[in-house]
């Protein structure tokens, strides 16, 4: 038998290899649909697939993400096209580093994963703009998303400059490219309604667009309940299992499964419990579903002035299966991957029938797939947050509260979407003890010594500045060249004014759009104001001092990213529109239809400060006392690249606001001092009952983001270059580095668990998977490391968290040398969850063995 086990298993492995070199084959895949699944080659197939966006990483990380995404399960890969990233200039195209979209989908292929291209080109994605370039604002006559020409034209153009791209490379599946799906348009069926009748017409020629772009694969639009055919309409949101597409011809299809939200400067940080993520796929999965995608797979980062929002963070993690970094995010990726294989086990029933509902009992459901081939699988699904006792084919099933149980034949659980079979891993920020270039100070404080600095001035420095008789709108204006605007206004006091007195007290008041003020008087900073992701309107009032003669007011406005959703979202508008007034003894003066003088940008930005080359470097200061909480200050030092391969990021602890350049790269806006409101969080969250992007909530009362990542491809040996803009001020020299690891390794289980879904990778207990018991399995990171140390084990009824484990009131005395015994000088290891192991330390109680280990290299 044990023979017989290994040649099925080697077989097995040699049918798959041969499947997947003829997936993406040289002959090309015929890709089509019906009412139950996509078609590949004639065979209806379950596909699981993941977000991740190329520019939101690095071309070095992609195949490192990919394959994680393979690991995890995945069978597809999707993104969206940012039309603003490659084609910043109208008729200019960029392709190169992260904007290398043709290398992205070959990287996908070479993995074996399928790829869906979702060009929209709205993309919406907390983008800047929602992707749009700025200068097809400027169109004259132009309309955004509507019937309208010359918005038309330019959309086919780009999506049609895509399409030919991928078709040159051979991309599309029809061609044995790994491309099995497009997306045309994004989420207009949730505004489409303000556009009136234009709107209908629209899509109808946006559907029409599309197909006749021949890329031989379906095309799919989401949110959009009236999809023309053969275009199939798909879901977006926290849960779709009560989705159904606008044919019975169409299969059912989630774009858009919300693994986690979005961070706002200012907001606190989001979080989604994976029991509940689980129990969503699967309700999906139970109610018909065959094609589901994660929102992200791998969030990444909003490098440079990529954000849109406005007052999206530089961080766009969105508690995905993998971080920011490429690390895997544990528990979640690791449930998840289960969920996935125990999907795939029941895929032949999945795809040759639908479901068979039964009532078992108030909100609890059992779904069944049977054929008449002898393929069964079964879900059962307890929709209420009490868990609840039910009996299926003549057996009785535990339902825990808010969970799915999935049976593949029809008889025995295999996965439950609120027990956790994976590991749990903590992440730590480690502070660097590095030395930094040219001196003696450790990475984790930079001393004063080792920056130079340049003031960029106040107000009116450019020779492009210009005159404008009134207030001017700050998009229109700039066309977002730069995050800021300058508007500048000198005037007189003379005795003609009496009620304006020099030397005394008068009120500014300035009213702005958003998002950022800074107000300077003769000079002097006065104070500034900022809006929020709720609202970006600004309204600033300070008491000034003005001087006798020639005074002038410079107001620096600023964005931090430009809206990307809602019904004419392009039509936003931002800076200061007025009124600007000067008040004082009960007399009001109105400046804002005056001449003002503006200017685009910043003077330091026109000089490519951030850029890392010789050009500048007689420019920069340093000076033995640095100049420090003072607004508009340009920093530059060197450092030395941490040592070894893991994630690297800055700490930007007592710094204003600002951005970064590595070597010349940006990393992003910093905004440490803007904190998340100090209620709405808590230690923990119950996964039961609907999701929300406000009901898991962290870092109440902390910096929204502090720590920014550095790509290791932005680093270099030797001498690195580090240049900061800080617009309101802050202390450079407080700055830190650390590197990004796993701490510890965690894993809680119950008796009542089922066993493990990746059973195959026990061969030599050579037992069936019926006989196979709960299990604790923990794996070290990376492959030459071996566990340390067991800080924590306890079988009976553990409590708390991982990194915060204690005993409960019945615990047996040698777990700790049980799991240490069985761990410790491993790489991996699993112990059972069995009395036979621990004994019972207390009969008649259910008991589960939780475990805190630590590895190193």
């Amino acid at each position: 038998m044990k023979r017989c086990h290994h040649l099925c298993r080697l077989l097995h492995l040699w049918l798959s290899l041969v499947i997947l070199s003829f997936s993406h084959s040289s002959y090309g895949d015929n890709v089509t649909y019906d009412h139950r699944a996509l078609v590949i080659n004639g065979v209806r197939r379950v596909l699981i697939s993941g977000s991740i966006h190329y520019p939101r990483s690095t071309p070095e990380m992609w195949p490192d993400l990919i394959q994680k995404a393979k690991d995890g399960g995945l069978d597809v890969v999707e993104t969206y096209v940012f039309w603003n990233l490659h084609e910043p200039v109208q008729g200019q195209y960029d392709f190169e580093g992260r904007k290398d979209i043709v290398k992205f989908v070959k990287t996908a292929a070479e993995a074996g994963l399928y790829v869906h291209l979702r060009i929209g080109p709205y993309v919406c994605a907390e983008w800047n703009y929602g992707g749009f370039p700025l200068w097809l604002h400027f169109i004259p006559g132009i309309k955004f998303r509507t019937d309208n020409e010359p918005f038309k034209t330019e959309m086919q153009r780009f999506t049609a400059k895509i399409v030919d791209m991928m078709k040159q490379e051979n991309l599309y599946a029809s061609q044995g490219g790994p491309i099995i799906l497009s997306q045309i348009e994004n989420e207009y069926g949730n505004i489409d309604s303000a556009y009136g009748a234009a709107a209908q017409r629209y899509i109808q020629w946006s559907a029409s667009m599309a197909l006749s772009l021949d890329t031989g694969v379906p095309w799919v639009m989401c949110q959009q309940s009236d999809a023309p055919d053969p275009i199939i309409n798909t879901c977006n949101g926290f849960y779709c299992d009560q989705f159904s597409p606008n044919s019975n011809n169409k299969p059912k299809m989630w774009t858009e499964n919300w693994s986690g939200w979005f961070l706002s400067f200012g907001g606190s940080a989001p979080y989604r419990p994976p029991q509940d993520l689980a129990f969503a796929v699967a309700r999906f999965f139970q109610r018909g579903g065959t094609f589901q995608n994660y929102y992200m797979y791998q969030g990444g980062t909003n490098f440079g002035r990529t954000t849109g929002g406005p007052f999206i963070a530089t961080s766009y993690d969105y508690d995905a299966p993998i971080d920011e970094y490429g690390l895997l995010n544990q528990p979640k990726w690791g449930h998840l991957r289960d969920l996935h294989k125990v999907i795939k086990k029941c895929e032949p029933a999945l795809i040759a029938t639908d479901p068979a509902y039964t009532s078992l009992g108030q909100n609890l459901e059992a779904h069944v797939y049977k054929t008449s081939s002898g393929a069964c699988a079964a879900f059962l699904a307890n929709i209420n947050t009490q868990d609840a006792t039910v009996k299926f084919n003549g057996k009785t099933y535990q339902l825990p509260g808010w969970s799915v149980s999935i049976l593949p034949d029809c008889k025995n659980v295999v996965y439950n979407t609120a027990q956790i079979n994976s590991q749990e891993t903590t992440s730590e920020m480690r502070y660097l003890s590095s030395i930094s270039e040219g001196t003696n100070q450790p990475l984790s404080r930079l001393s004063s010594s080792g920056w130079s600095y340049i003031k960029e001035p106040v107000g009116i420095s450019k020779a492009d500045a210009f005159t404008r008789k009134g207030l001017v709108e700050q998009i229109n204006t700039t066309a977002d060249a730069s995050d800021y605007l300058w508007y500048s206004i000198s005037f007189n006091i003379t005795m003609g004014e009496p009620w304006l007195i020099s030397g005394e007290q008068t009120l500014l008041h300035v009213e702005s759009l958003g998002h950022v003020l800074r107000a300077f008087v003769n000079g002097y900073y006065i104070g500034g104001a900022m809006g929020s992701a709720d609202s970006t309107k600004i309204s600033l009032s300070k008491l000034i001092i003005l001087d006798k003669g020639k005074n002038t007011i410079d107001l620096l406005s600023a964005t931090v990213g430009l809206q990307n959703y809602g019904a004419f979202f392009d039509l936003s508008g931002a800076g200061v529109t007025g009124p600007v007034t000067l008040s004082a003894n009960g007399v009001t003066f109105d400046l804002s239809p005056y001449v003002w003088t503006y200017q685009i940008g910043l003077k330091g930005e026109d000089m490519s400060l951030f850029d890392d080359s010789d050009d500048s470097a007689s420019l920069w200061l340093s000076d033995s006392t640095l100049p420090t909480n003072v607004p508009l200050v340009w920093y530059k030092t060197q450092f030395q690249a941490p040592a070894g391969n893991d994630p690297v990021a800055i700490d930007f602890t007592g710094m204003g606001k600002g951005e970064a350049w590595i070597n010349g790269k940006s990393i992003g806006r910093f905004w440490p001092n803007y904190t998340a409101p100090l209620s709405g969080c808590s230690d923990s969250c119950n996964y039961k009952g609907a999701y929300s992007s406000s009901k898991c909530l962290k870092k109440c009362g902390k910096p929204s983001q502090q720590l920014y990542h550095v790509p290791r491809s932005f680093l270099k040996e030797g001498a690195n270059t580090m240049v900061l803009f800080e617009e309101e001020g802050g202390d450079p020299t407080k700055i830190s580095f650390a590197t990004r690891h796993t701490g510890s390794l965690c894993a809680h289980v119950s008796e009542m668990h089922p066993a493990p879904v990746n059973f195959e990778v026990y061969p030599e207990l050579a037992v069936s998977k019926q006989k196979l018991g709960p299990m604790v399995h923990v794996t070290c990171p990376g492959p030459d490391q071996l566990i340390n140390e067991v800080k924590f084990a306890s079988f009976g009824t553990p409590q708390g968290t991982c990194g915060s484990y204690s005993h409960g009131k019945c615990s047996s005395t040698n777990a700790l040398s049980v799991v240490q015994q069985a761990c410790v000088g491993m790489n991996s290891c699993r112990v059972p969850v069995s009395t036979k192991a621990f004994g019972d330390p207390c009969r008649g109680v259910t008991k589960s063995l939780a475990i805190e280990a630590t590895c190193s290299s």
